[in-house]
């Protein structure tokens, strides 16, 4: 039998990978000829740079840039082997992160620093640049990521802008005489799993503002300035980005990619599964077997386990879910087209002793499945 395994992380608990080889060990218990295929994936949150690492057999690149408050700082991205794909966290130079709370205010903070690592990519001869936009600490409309490109932003008096949050109501026009020569010549994807519009009451300021530091005067503040933004970049490249599914994403950098980057916004574990080749290793299997720290409604969109149902479902194979909890109805279970769901906690106790027992939870789990299966077969 073919098995393939594709979990997400057990945050806090199990890599990926740990994942996969404690699955291997419960399932071979009991059919020891077994094929196991381990393709660990992630949806573009936490831990989706070790995921990607592997894949693309990357190394790690230093580069000096600027935080969200201008202030240089060491960051890194990875490149792969062969130098063509770079994978980019905006969180590691965009990120709230790298913040304290009494600093976060996305009045104030700019996406300056993700811009100057895509152009270490491209000046490295990066062909794609891949760009994960989660857990950024501004609103800027990917103002700043444009300006480290060659954009200027200028205001009615023709005075070039810092490119900050306060200052999207201030821009007027937009320069691209300076724009990096080489940024057309380069495949830009962004993981985007949410769908958020640039301006309104789900817009990226009424949504996130408020978790960036913003105050509810500053929120409204931000909103017509995302607004009046967005009229601007109508006039000066012809898109209206409201329309656009996840402009919103990040402070708006989902629209500023769009526009600025000509780049695609896509699910960001169909990004993974693609540079994992997961439909090629689907191929003969006879289950999927996934998981994450708690399957809920939040599964339901976007998540690691959702796209590895869709894929496996377009091929006809059964999925198995086996997560730390399951938070979800049977119902539920059965519009999500998992054959199998369960929650491999075997006693009660607290969360920490949860974590610490994991491993050995889930390959009992894994060794429960096989024996079913195998039943099942005879």
């Amino acid at each position: 039998m073919k098995f393939v395994v594709a979990p997400d992380k057990y945050k806090g608990s199990l890599t990926g990978h740990q994942f996969c080889e404690a699955v291997e060990s419960g399932i071979k218990m009991v059919f020891p000829e077994a094929t196991i295929v381990k393709k660990p994936l992630a949806d573009g949150g936490d831990g989706t740079i070790e995921v990607v690492q592997d894949y693309l057999k990357a190394s790690t690149v230093k580069v000096i840039v600027k935080d969200p408050l201008f202030r240089d700082i060491t960051s890194e991205y990875l490149l792969s082997k062969d130098g063509k794909i770079a994978f980019i966290e905006m969180s590691e130079a965009s990120g709230y992160k790298l913040l304290t709370k009494k600093e976060m205010n996305c009045m104030h903070t700019t996406s300056v620093g993700t811009g100057e690592m895509i152009v270490d990519a491209i000046d490295g001869g990066a062909k794609e640049v891949v760009l994960g936009i989660g857990g950024s600490a501004t609103n800027d409309g990917g103002m700043g990521m444009a300006t480290s490109l060659g954009y200027e932003f200028l205001d009615v008096d023709n005075k070039i802008l810092k490119p900050t949050g306060e200052n999207l109501i201030n821009v007027s026009r937009i320069k691209r005489a300076k724009i990096h020569k080489k940024l057309n010549e380069v495949q830009i994807k962004v993981a985007c799993d949410v769908t958020n519009p640039l301006y309104g009451e789900d817009g990226a300021a009424k949504i996130y503002g408020p978790q960036k530091g913003a105050s509810s005067q500053e929120v409204e503040f931000l909103d017509q300035g995302l607004k009046s933004f967005a009229k601007v970049l109508h006039a000066t490249f012809g898109v209206n980005v409201q329309n656009i599914p996840g402009a919103g994403a990040a402070g708006g950098v989902g629209a500023g990619a769009v526009v600025f980057l000509n780049a695609s916004l896509t699910s960001g574990v169909d990004l993974i599964m693609e540079m994992a080749n997961f439909e090629e290793a689907l191929d003969q299997a006879d289950w999927v077997i996934t998981g994450e720290g708690q399957l809920d409604n939040q599964t339901l969109s976007g998540k690691t386990i959702n796209g590895v149902i869709k894929s496996a479902k377009a091929k006809g194979i059964p999925v198995a879910a086996l997560c730390g909890s399951v938070n979800i109805s049977i119902e539920q279970i059965e519009e999500m087209g998992l054959d199998y769901a369960v929650s491999i906690l075997n006693q009660v106790g607290d969360l920490e002793k949860a974590k610490a027992t994991s491993y050995r939870n889930l390959e009992l789990a894994s060794y429960n499945f096989a024996r079913l299966l195998k039943q099942s077969l005879s």
